[in-house]
């Protein structure tokens, strides 16, 4: 086999991983009561056995009011003793255990986060649907100790490093976006002033994280919309993170709210996600309109790859490349290129033990088939790949995953 960093160990801040892969943090709505659950330890040790670096639990809430699903992790003291068992099973494993740590800010509804939405600015979220109250300025100090408080709890739980999420339209991204940032303060306006909140809360993370946890952040390279965030912004907002002592950038795009398949490529199969909806108007609603809400974009491999290499050329720190990755060739360019580690999601979901099989073979390539099937039910249940349900799937969604996966081939 030709010489590959792949199976080579990577040194992020105080922590190294025995290999440069780790499992993104997407998603796995498995934690009902906003606590882990025994299927999420499940999971997440069959990525640490199939032989990832580092398994990343997704999007634990710092706070109640930053939850967006009520199947979404919220931090706090009580569910530590369950997250350590998690932890504790990962590590068994030879893995590294890590989490994601964020607020939704707008992206949710009273139902849910217990309280009026809160975000950058008051307005209108037409998602929810709900209406949103700014923060005000003296609410955000203590906002930024909500996340100085979830590291010392991902510490206690036993977590190796957490990844603070300042991309896909959640809060801090709601500062930085000149989209969704319409504030007369010093909290608005100019880049400087938008990239203060997120100044805040790197500056009670990294106080938090001290010299034992490592301290990733999720960033958006671009909006993926007209009027959002370009790369002339962004990259400002890389060596800003490069200066707060961060020892790693995931690089990502796109806002969960404006342009979600950005994000994750494809197609979003409504019948789909709408087959798993409670809500009956919601059911139809999104029926009705799902192809104007949430248009497609078209997959590739490696589809972030092309502006990424851009911020490689400016910011000397570690960089993680994630986005479309399922072939060990691809990986293997991306690494040559100068990143430091990989993130993949969908390719570990339909295949835990996609690393191992890397290591045993030089052309190897994941079964997913792009279908985003695990995306859409991932709003209402468990996050799951269609490929390997225990349950028959009706015809109606078989046939929708059979044309999108024939238009993805």
């Amino acid at each position: 086999m030709k010489d590959s960093k792949l199976f080579t160990p990577v040194t992020l801040g105080p922590l190294t991983l025995r290999n440069r892969t780790i499992r993104s943090a997407a998603f796995e709505s498995m934690c009902p009561g906003n606590k882990p659950s025994q299927m999420l330890l499940d999971y997440h040790r069959s990525v640490a056995a199939g032989g990832i670096g580092m398994t990343t639990v997704a999007y634990a809430a710092v706070t109640q009011s930053g939850l967006s699903f009520d199947r979404q992790l919220w931090m706090r003291p009580e569910i530590v003793p369950g997250l350590r068992e998690l932890t504790d099973a990962v590590h068994k494993e030879g893995a590294a255990a890590g989490i994601q740590l964020g607020h939704c800010g707008n992206m949710s509804h009273k139902s849910i986060c217990g309280c009026m939405p809160v975000g950058a600015s008051s307005g209108f979220n037409l998602y929810s649907p709900t209406f949103v109250r700014g923060l005000r300025a003296d609410e955000l100090p203590e906002m930024a100790r909500a996340y100085g408080r979830s590291v010392n709890l991902a510490r206690e739980a036993g977590f190796d490093a957490v990844e603070i999420h300042a991309g896909h339209g959640y809060l801090i991204s709601q500062f930085l976006s000149p989209s969704t940032n319409h504030r007369k303060d010093e909290y608005g306006g100019s880049l400087q002033n938008r990239m203060r909140f997120m100044d805040m809360v790197m500056e009670e993370v990294m106080k938090a994280a001290g010299n034992d946890m490592a301290v990733l952040v999720k960033m958006n390279m671009r909006d993926g919309f007209k009027g959002g965030m370009e790369l002339d912004e962004t990259l400002q907002v890389a060596k800003r993170l490069e200066q707060s002592g961060a020892h790693a950038l995931v690089l990502s795009g796109g806002f969960v709210s404006k342009a979600p398949m950005y994000v994750m490529r494809g197609e979003m199969p409504i019948r789909s996600m709408t087959h798993y909806m409670d809500c009956w108007w919601l059911k139809y609603g999104v029926r009705m309109v799902g192809k104007w809400m949430i248009p497609s974009v078209p997959f590739k491999e490696a589809y972030f790859l092309e502006d990424a290499l851009k911020f490689r050329k400016e910011i000397k720190m570690p960089l993680v490349y994630v986005g479309g990755l399922v072939s060990r060739e691809k990986i293997d360019e991306v690494l040559d290129c100068g990143f430091e580690a990989v993130q993949m999601a969908r390719a570990l979901l339909n295949e835990p033990g996609f690393v191992n099989r890397m290591r045993e073979e030089e052309n190897a390539r994941s079964g997913c088939k792009h279908s985003n099937y695990c995306i859409a039910r991932m709003y209402s249940i468990e996050m799951a790949c269609h490929q390997h349900l225990k349950e028959e799937l009706p015809p109606c969604l078989k046939k929708e995953i059979e044309r999108i996966e024939k238009r993805q081939a």
